[in-house]
């Protein structure tokens, strides 16, 4: 697959009277993820039709802190038996339930082009942010955060000495399948580059030599200069509904500074790390007033084998996919047209961004 890209330029026809902006653009149009080299379809007057669909299980109010039966909490036991320790900061042991193993054998393949299989290795580990099982990211204390960023550009820097991919990723809330509410992350490392991340190199790349610039570093900048999309930004941070955002409230958080890896950061870019994403999380709580449900995920420039590759069209970043649409307990359902056709929103993304960069900096449990 060979991606293109479409310039800024590609919606001002529809609507001359504003050149210069797309947040005008309520009516149904198509936007372009340079990204994954694919198109949304963007239909915000749907927001208006009535709901009497699927309504969520409002998430748990009131997590105790330590549970004796919470098999991530300080000292308790884990499914395989073994104890966890009294750790005070972050805590990080083996998935007891690893969909990678490191010493998994050849599959084999069949000679019909129909039938591929090859194999599959890595390791999982779970990663624990903090003893409390009531303290979520947006409530830890900022160098509590910081442990956590370090916590993971070590693995990064451990786990891709060797294999190709390193996936840090959090799901955040029983809607997104976190079967624990115990705050924790997971981190995947593989011995082939998964989908997403090959497709993203695939685009990343081809940009690069088209245009001789990290496409992320590009768009980094033409959205610091718009403002329409920004949701909170510090120095040496930006975090954005992107323009070609699928899900109601996703965010893309960016480094200003062309950074490959999460271990490349310095320990000022570390810090100023934990401060927007304490920000960007407390905002994500303050939209509905709850623990706001989510998956996240850090994607960099392949490790492994590719460590002695050029590497210089990759951008570090971290994606954030909320599912929440209306309310606390009304999410986005990617079904239907999504499944079978592409992806389609219900609001624009400047739309979204707009709530989202208006609402109080103080976590809402805070100031009550």
């Amino acid at each position: 697959m060979s991606c293109y890209f479409v310039p800024n330029s590609m919606f001002s026809s529809a609507c001359p009277k504003n050149r210069n902006s797309v947040a005008h653009l309520t009516h149904q149009h198509l936007r372009y993820n340079p990204l994954r080299d694919t198109w949304v379809l963007v239909s915000a007057h749907r927001m208006k039709r009535p709901w009497a669909g699927q309504v969520e299980k409002a998430p748990e109010e009131h997590i105790p802190r330590h549970d004796p039966r919470n098999p991530l909490c300080p000292g308790n036991t884990r499914a395989n038996g073994e104890v966890n320790p009294d750790y005070d900061s972050t805590f990080l042991f083996e998935n007891d339930f690893p969909a990678l193993q490191p010493d998994a054998p050849d599959p084999g393949s069949d000679q019909h082009p129909l039938f591929q299989s090859k194999a599959a290795r890595g390791v999982c580990k779970v990663m624990c942010f903090h003893p409390w099982s009531d303290v979520t990211l947006p409530l830890m204390k900022r160098q509590e955060v910081v442990k956590v960023i370090d916590k993971w550009a070590e693995l990064v820097e451990e786990l891709g000495s060797t294999y190709p991919w390193v996936q840090i990723f959090e799901n955040k809330g029983a809607m997104m399948g976190c079967s624990n509410p115990h705050p924790h992350c997971q981190v995947w490392a593989s011995s082939f580059l998964p989908n997403e991340p090959a497709l993203s190199d695939r685009c990343q790349r081809a940009y690069h030599q088209k245009h001789g610039e990290p496409l992320l570093l590009q768009y980094a900048k033409q959205e610091a200069e718009k403002k329409e999309r920004v949701v909170v930004e510090t120095s040496d941070w930006l975090a954005v509904v992107p323009y070609w955002a699928t899900w109601p409230y996703q965010t893309l958080l960016l480094p200003r500074r062309h950074v490959l890896r999460i271990n490349d950061l310095t320990t000022e870019e570390r810090e100023g790390l934990a401060d927007i994403m304490k920000r960007l999380l407390t905002k994500y709580d303050n939209l509905f007033e709850t623990s706001f449900p989510y998956s996240m995920g850090w994607h960099g420039a392949p490790t492994g084998p590719h460590l002695t590759e050029d590497n210089s069209h990759w951008q570090l970043h971290a994606h954030y996919y909320p599912p929440l649409l209306r309310s606390a307990t009304v999410k986005k359902f990617m079904v239907g047209y999504e499944m079978l056709a592409q992806d389609q929103r219900d609001l624009t993304p400047e739309q979204a961004a707009e709530k989202l960069r208006n609402l109080p900096g103080e976590h809402h449990t805070t100031t009550k």
